[in-house]
């Protein structure tokens, strides 16, 4: 049996509860992580609260630009969209956070690490499937789904204990937020017929009036500068996020599949993401060549499956890594966003100076130098096996042999 257990903690109902309750039920030591993963808030109060639920221990990490970094930037490249509209918001942070979490168990002689999912949840795969990974020795422990407490069970017990939450009963969303987006789940959007409220969306509300025209720079796949201003890739997203979002775009509301084998209702907010996502693909347009653009294609949803499913660190992931890795050598230029209301971002033009759009051979003007000559023996040879089929279809429809 553990004594003492290092906790993914999130300042949240869920987690803030899981402390206390790992104390009391289970007689254990209770070390609280934070991971600052862009999501902001008051990290002092989030630690205080975390000490108040029962932790011996409360530590917060800036792991911000790992993040980005590290995690953010392989799946980008990789135009990674579960199912293809979710960007991966929570899925990506995951991994970083269980590294961390790894660390901090070997640097306090832990015997396990915590998480506070619930057994219908995505991210327990997420934690204890990377975990086994990194540090198949550690034990862990799902508070969340072995306690059975509802929600308005969960806030009941914070009250009784005097632990802060910031979650009531007349407003239970459940957030997950960092730097590539927001998620908002529970209450009234467990209705999939139920239109969300606006109240719960905080990153896309409409406050710009006049169109806006951006220019996003790309390095071998990669977004480095927004108008020729360079930026850190975490910086970067935040800018865009605050633009774009700012007309109102970049939310999500879908129906997707669990990984636990049920249908989920989630609201997505990701301004940012999409629009870098939609910016980058389009790069990829202009400098991929056709079979590896063809083939990417094919390989980025299993890509975002690995992602959403918990393989972060597997074998398969790590090879598409170096497939993705090599596709984006060219993947240079510049792509030119324009937003406007009500709610519209779109790509307005791109250019590279690898592009492989050629105007001489594209145009239909003076300037065309394709040689039109060569398309008829080419056509010819393209269609030889179906017209050799078709001729014996006919031969056998009339009797022939």
């Amino acid at each position: 049996m553990a004594k003492r257990v290092v906790l993914a903690y999130s300042g949240g109902l869920d987690t803030s509860v899981a402390v206390r309750w790992m104390g009391e039920e289970l007689g254990v030591e209770v070390i609280a992580l934070a991971a600052d993963v862009g999501q902001g808030g008051d990290w002092d109060e989030i630690k205080e609260r975390a000490k108040a639920a029962g932790a011996v221990e409360a530590i917060v990490l800036d792991l911000r630009e790992e993040y980005a970094n590290e995690y953010v930037a392989p799946a980008l490249k990789a135009n990674a969209k579960y199912e293809g509209k979710y960007p991966l918001i929570s899925s990506l942070s995951r991994p970083v956070i269980v590294k961390h979490l790894v660390a901090a168990a070997r640097q306090f002689n832990a015997d396990a690490i915590a998480h506070g999912c619930t057994g219908k949840g995505n991210d327990q795969v997420r934690f204890e499937v990377s975990t086994m990974a990194l540090a198949p020795d550690l034990e862990v422990i799902a508070p969340v789904r072995g306690w059975g407490l509802t929600r308005e069970q969960s806030i009941e017990y914070a009250e009784r204990w005097n632990i802060p939450i910031t979650v009531t009963k007349s407003s239970p969303y459940s957030i997950d937020q960092n730097l590539w987006g927001r998620t908002i789940e529970c209450g009234i959007l467990e209705d999939p017929w139920e239109a969300p409220p606006e109240d719960v969306y905080e990153l896309t509300t409409p406050t710009a009036t006049d169109p806006v025209e951006l220019v996003i720079s790309f390095e071998q796949g990669l977004p480095v500068a927004i108008d020729g201003r360079r930026l850190p890739l975490h910086e970067l997203i935040g800018e865009v996020d605050r633009i774009v979002g700012s007309y109102g775009w970049g939310r999500i509301d879908m129906v997707e599949n669990r990984r636990v084998g049920i249908k989920s209702r989630e609201i997505y907010e990701c301004p940012g993401a999409l629009a870098l996502l939609m910016a980058h693909a389009d790069l990829e347009d202009l400098t991929l060549e056709r079979d590896l653009a063809h083939e990417k294609a094919r390989l980025e949803p299993r890509y975002a499956d690995l992602v959403y499913d918990g393989l972060w660190f597997s074998p398969l992931k790590q090879a598409l890594d170096a497939f993705v890795d090599k596709s984006q050598e060219f993947v240079t230029g510049d792509v030119r966003l324009r937003c406007e209301l009500p709610g519209r971002c779109i790509v307005a033009g791109r250019r590279s100076e690898v592009s492989l759009y050629d105007y001489a051979l594209a145009t239909y003007e003076a300037a065309d130098r394709f040689r039109h000559q060569d398309a008829e023996g080419f056509v010819r040879l393209w269609g030889l096996g179906v017209a050799t089929w078709a001729a014996r279809q006919v031969g056998r429809a009339s009797g022939g042999e």
